[in-house]
């Protein structure tokens, strides 16, 4: 592996990517403590507890992540995050409250849907009952 400045961090949500840029430095939580990242650390594999994900562009920059439990690959300079729910905020100050607050939305968006999914195989099983009540 040739040696680089920078590693290309993807991180990504379900329904899409909450970040896809280059990065110096990454910081996150596993269940066995916080570790953190540079672009010529070797491959690692992690399963991430519900923390903050710091990412670190070029300049300095930092991104602050507030996430959901996933998984971190980093392989060669390619870091590939997939969480359950996350949120980004520019104040660290505010992550807690704004992560709670959308995950509480999500929470109320994934109740709904399961809500609707019953709704449809409870109709499903009715409309099959009418079947076979027709053609007994």
């Amino acid at each position: 592996m040739t040696t680089a400045n920078t590693m290309h961090v993807t991180v990504r949500l379900p329904s899409g990517r909450l970040f896809d840029g280059a990065a110096t430095r990454l910081r996150g939580e596993a269940s066995d403590g916080s570790f953190g990242l540079l672009p010529n650390h070797i491959d690692f594999v992690t399963a991430l507890v519900p923390s903050v994900l710091l990412i670190t562009q070029d300049g300095g920059a930092e991104r602050f992540f507030g996430i959901d439990e996933g998984l971190l690959v980093k392989k060669g300079h390619n870091v590939e995050i997939s969480v359950r729910r996350g949120v980004e905020t520019n104040d660290l100050s505010d992550l807690q409250g704004s992560a709670a607050a959308r995950f509480s939305e999500l929470e109320d968006e994934e109740r709904a849907a399961r809500a609707a999914l019953s709704r449809l195989e409870a109709d499903m099983v009715r409309r099959f009952a009418s079947l076979r009540d027709r053609a007994g």
